[in-house]
């Protein structure tokens, strides 16, 4: 649906994209993550058309951005980071001048509206001005216009920034609903908020990308070997005595003085099943009670401060095509 190819935005001397290239297959909900100043807002801009690349290509379901703008952005849904609304209309409104900026034919304008504001929820507040409304209505409003002109292609740059947690969970409900039926693509600092509702997550650290892959892929990128941790009861040295033939890579523990004894342990190779099953028979046999036991492995957290503080993991980035030769544009920023 998205081909991004060696795209490059620069300011003067400062370079905010740095020969960036990915894909973006149908049908998927993508996550941006990068550090501020990565690039991922400039980054959106480009692929929406409210920014001229100074080099590079982007094509919207076929279409090039630069070179035929107004059949790729009827198929472009965008919602950038503060929602681009008029206070003094309402709901109801703004969508319909939005609708008719857009070029949506009149007979279907009213039926597109209502749908949007359905599809968001925002239909009982049609009427009154949205200066009124609760930041996440407004989001509401802004996701809604984005909706209008039926686009293929949803992007959301920080669409939960200021919410409240029950206003979070709602947006990332409807962002869910969307992605049935629409390519998403969105940017967060809640890596949470990423892992759990995107296919697919894109890492940008100083305007490159540094990863392509599921959540699941990437941390299982990071993780070294099986992990566990566990409560024992029992001191020690006799846990040592356990712990010491069974070969593992590394072992830690404090002990407690209610008797019960914590430790962490990483064996050099095998799934975190094949430790826990080899740990529980040796200290049963040990006559030492395991009152919990749990894995470990790196959460999308980790693998985002690990990738952009390290630099990119080129097993972890897509294949993208080779970009069409094509004539330079005027006006591009230089």
């Amino acid at each position: 649906m998205i081909e991004v190819s060696h795209l490059t935005k620069r300011y003067g001397a400062h370079t905010a994209v740095a020969d960036l290239s990915f894909t973006v297959e149908s049908g998927q909900i993508y996550g941006l993550l990068g550090p501020n100043g990565a690039g991922k807002s400039t980054t959106m801009n480009i692929i929406t058309g409210c920014l001229a690349a100074s080099e590079g290509s982007v094509r919207i379901g076929g279409f090039d951005i630069f070179e035929q703008p107004r059949e790729a952005k009827r198929l472009i849904g965008y919602l950038p980071e503060q929602p681009p609304v008029y206070l003094d209309m309402t709901p109801m409104e703004y969508l319909l001048f939005v609708g008719r900026a857009k070029g949506v034919k009149k007979g279907e304008l009213m039926a597109q509206v209502q749908s949007a504001m359905e599809v968001t929820q925002i239909a009982e507040m049609s009427t009154r001005l949205i200066r009124n409304l609760s930041k996440g209505y407004r989001q509401r409003v802004g996701i809604a216009q984005a909706l209008l002109g039926q686009p293929d292609v949803i992007i959301l740059d920080e669409p939960t920034v200021g919410l409240d947690p029950l206003q979070i969970i709602e947006i990332r409900d409807l962002i869910r609903e969307l992605g049935k039926s629409h390519t998403v693509i969105l940017s967060s600092h809640i890596l949470s908020e990423v892992r759990a509702i995107c296919h697919k997550v894109l890492i940008i650290a100083k305007g490159k990308l540094v990863a392509c892959d599921t959540p699941e892929a990437l941390e299982k990128l990071f993780a070294t070997g099986a992990t566990l941790s566990m409560t024992v009861k029992g001191g020690p040295a006799a846990i040592e005595g356990v712990l010491a033939p069974l070969g593992l890579k590394s072992f830690s523990m404090s002990d407690g003085s209610d008797g019960l004894s914590t430790v962490h342990m990483e064996a050099l190779e095998g799934t975190a099943d094949a430790l826990a099953e080899r740990i529980f028979f040796a200290f049963a046999e040990a006559g030492l009670p395991i009152l919990r036991m749990q894995s470990a492995q790196p959460s999308l957290e980790d693998v985002f401060i690990e990738l952009t503080s390290n630099g990119p993991v080129e097993s972890a980035k897509p294949e993208t095509p080779e970009p069409e030769e094509t004539p330079e544009k005027e006006g591009d920023a230089q």
